[in-house]
């Protein structure tokens, strides 16, 4: 962990207001981690946490939705500008628990922190992917996963629905998702019915992302932990 000047290579917008964001970082990253990541003019006071969303030599991309003042003020810079990076941050997922065939399940801007971990787990994964209308990075899954299902609320593109209903949770020695609260609630009660593993990536507001501040805590069985230091990666079973 730690925190440091890295340049932009590009900042792009992929569809409506959903960005890739590349820059250069040479560190070791474990999939479900994420960044507090600020311009360097201070133009607004707490950094915004982006997980990353893929990892390539010394280049770290991250996905993220330009929606308030933070993110809409990084979406606009430019490749050669300087951003701070604080991180590696937050416990990501275990690679050497996920054994057998694995479903990666992602909704809207929460597919963002499972491609890494699809990239590094090949073919034995399947990727689910839900939209409410419009689709992006679904190719990307495409490159790596050995099947990708895509399903949109509206049945625009793939699918017409929820992506939770397509699931075949019985095929899946371990289910892993990063989405909504509800759809993240959907997938731990059907994989708690089948005694199948699973963990899911939190998405929660966060100021410091060290734990210092507890604005970002969860209830568990143990008590209440910190999504940016305890997670954001959960077992299933372990979430109240």
């Amino acid at each position: 962990m730690k925190v440091l000047k890295s340049k932009i290579v590009f900042n792009q917008c992929r569809v409506n207001n959903i960005y890739e964001l590349k820059v250069d970082f040479s560190g070791n990253i474990i999939p479900g981690q994420f960044f507090m990541i600020k311009p360097l003019d201070n133009s607004f006071l707490l950094p915004r946490p982006l997980s990353v969303n893929d990892v390539n030599g010394k280049k770290t991309t991250f996905l993220y939705r330009a929606e308030g003042i933070g993110t809409t003020k990084i979406s606009k810079m430019k490749a050669g500008d300087e951003l701070q990076l604080f991180g590696p941050l937050g416990n990501g997922f275990d690679i050497n628990k996920l054994h057998g065939r694995t479903a990666v399940v992602g909704g809207g801007i929460g597919i963002a922190p499972l491609l890494y971990l699809t990239k590094l787990l090949g073919k034995n994964v399947d990727a689910y992917l839900g939209f409410k209308d419009i689709t992006y990075n679904v190719c990307e899954f495409e490159k790596y996963a050995g099947n990708t299902i895509v399903v949109t609320e509206n049945g625009s593109t793939g699918k017409k629905g929820f992506v939770t209903n397509y699931v075949e949770y019985g095929r899946y020695d371990a289910i892993v998702g990063c989405g909504p609260e509800i759809m993240m609630t959907k997938i731990i009660y059907e994989c708690m019915k089948r005694n199948i593993k699973c963990y899911v990536s939190l998405e929660r507001r966060m100021a410091c992302g060290i734990g210092a501040c507890l604005g970002c805590s969860v209830m568990t069985r143990n008590g209440i932990k910190r999504t940016c230091k305890d997670g954001p990666v959960f077992s299933g079973d372990e979430l109240i």
